[in-house]
């Protein structure tokens, strides 16, 4: 049944927190913290709000005390086994927290491209000009500015350009997908470790051990076995 309506993944998930935090214990001043960090969360700042969200969600204020103290709790998992990794994997991983703001023109026609690529080594135009005229995609509109985009959402062939490239410097026309695109760079925002990205370090580790453990399971028609192995 679980398997048929695909819940079993969620599932293993759930019964696997539960165990690797079911040793961890909170103070009773981090309870509060916990439970405060969740109504920041959820946006429940006034009683009302707090009584619409319960309603809507169908449970109790006890429940809603236990998960936010079950988030902390596997924050406090998660610290516990793999904060003194995140060093290291921020610098084995910072290029692809790097934020490039590009200026970028696409046209469909290799011909074209070229064209303009020599216009703007021969200083006719801006960048900025012939974007707005000849570029095929959004980014006309400003001038073919796009970002600050983060290095991992771009494509790779592009992320692996703006590595490469000075301010202001242009490449000849590269293809790109069904496009010949122009790039040329105005900033990179070089990656700090600040808290935002110690989260999602951490979830990287814990994701991966997640799916680990969750491999690691015996399932059957009419029980789950579960015993994790903690990193």
């Amino acid at each position: 049944m679980l398997t048929g309506y695909q819940l079993l993944p969620l599932l293993l998930k759930e019964l696997v927190i539960d165990q690797a935090i079911g040793s961890i214990s909170l103070s009773p001043e981090e309870e509060a913290v916990a439970l405060e960090q969740f109504y920041q969360q959820q946006h429940l700042q006034a009683q009302t709000q707090r009584q619409e969200w319960l309603d809507y969600h169908r449970m109790s204020s006890e429940q809603l005390t236990q998960q936010a103290h079950r988030q902390l709790k596997l924050h406090k998992f998660k610290v516990q086994h793999w904060q003194h990794q995140i060093e290291s994997d921020f610098l084995q991983q910072k290029g692809q927290f790097d934020q490039y703001l590009y200026s970028l023109i696409r046209v469909t026609n290799a011909e074209v491209a070229l064209e303009l690529y020599f216009r703007l080594q021969a200083g006719e135009q801006s960048f900025a000009e012939l974007a707005q005229q000849y570029s095929q995609g959004p980014e006309a509109q400003a001038g073919g500015l796009v970002g600050p985009v983060l290095a991992n959402a771009l494509h790779p062939t592009l992320a692996q350009l703006l590595t490469t490239l000075q301010p202001g410097q242009v490449e000849p026309p590269i293809p790109l997908g069904d496009w010949y695109v122009l790039v040329t760079l105005q900033h990179r925002i070089s990656a700090q470790l600040n808290n935002s990205l110690r989260h999602t370090l951490l979830d990287r580790r814990f994701n991966a051990w997640m799916q680990d453990q969750i491999q690691r399971l015996s399932v059957s028609d009419h029980a789950i076995s579960v015993s994790i192995q903690l990193p």
